[in-house]
């Protein structure tokens, strides 16, 4: 990959990330419940499901949905139903410092890394950037995998310190958030529920 080439996706990527989106928001919201630093297993699963969505693009998906509309709308509601569930779980679960004497509900970093995971594989908007981007940085030349440890580490890199410093800032702003009670589970878990909703419409 040209340098030129990968500075345009590299840019790309970072605009992709700063874009309010269902991965950012569960950063956020397990940043706020489980800390800093458990909620790494959350933005790790989500980097793997941005790592494998990238993977599929580049070997075929792309050119899959593009054959099938069918197919990209079965993808895009299932996407939305995951989101749905997710803002419900959140919507349910128990105010800050409820849940556990140390102040913080119980998870485990299985279940922090699945909900991550799950995320990134069922979002559409990732899923067709990736499709509709990837293309023009692919250069038919050059060894197709490399291209794809390129990318995929490049967005993997932007994309953790974004979540990190999102779910960082929340875990700092903890105390205040134990205070709003289980008003902030309800905002959050409508605001999942919400894009869950809107984006199969879109």
């Amino acid at each position: 990959m040209e340098f030129g080439t990968w500075v345009l996706y590299a840019a790309a990527a970072v605009g992709l990330s700063l874009t309010p989106g269902p991965n950012g928001l569960l950063a956020l919201t397990h940043g706020a419940l489980y800390g800093t630093k458990k909620t790494l297993a959350t933005i790790f699963g989500g980097l793997l499901g941005f790592a494998a969505v990238i993977g599929m693009s580049m070997f075929g998906i792309g050119a899959l949905l593009q054959a099938s509309a069918d197919l990209l709308t079965v993808l895009k509601w299932l996407g939305g139903a995951y989101l749905v569930w997710l803002g419900i779980q959140v919507w349910r679960s128990e105010p800050l410092g409820v849940a556990s004497p140390t102040g913080r509900p119980e998870s485990k970093s299985s279940q922090l890394f699945s909900q991550g995971f799950l995320s990134a594989v069922t979002n559409p908007k990732g899923i067709l950037f990736f499709v509709a981007f990837l293309p023009q940085f692919i250069d038919p030349n050059s060894s197709l995998f490399l291209q794809f440890v390129i990318m995929a580490a490049t967005f993997v890199f932007v994309e953790f310190w974004y979540e990190l410093m999102v779910a960082a800032l929340a875990d700092r702003i903890q105390p205040w958030l134990k205070k709003v009670g289980k008003n902030f589970n309800r905002v959050f878990g409508s605001v999942f529920m919400a894009i869950g909703v809107l984006l199969p419409l879109r």
